[in-house]
């Protein structure tokens, strides 16, 4: 047995990974049926990869999503050029 990594009663133990397998659920596993696990296992991933982490803000960007990190960036390369 391996013990939690918070507190029990803990709000934010899993909140995040509980936020995201919602996500996925709704946006990936409710709208269909899957004929083959490799069907499910594809649409996750591209939705992984398509989706999710374009849209995700992230604190290593300072809290932009990477479109608009990168829209900033190349902006900002184009000006200096």
């Amino acid at each position: 047995m391996v013990s939690s990594m918070g507190r029990v009663g803990s709000s934010g133990d899993n909140a995040a990974m509980e936020s995201f397998f919602a996500l996925l659920q709704k946006n990936v596993l409710d709208r269909r049926c899957w004929a083959t696990p490799e069907q499910l296992r594809i649409a996750m991933v591209g939705w992984i990869e398509r989706t999710y982490h374009r849209r995700r803000r992230q604190a290593r960007l300072g809290r932009l999503t990477p479109i608009v990190f990168e829209t900033i960036m190349n902006t900002t390369a184009a000006l200096a050029a």
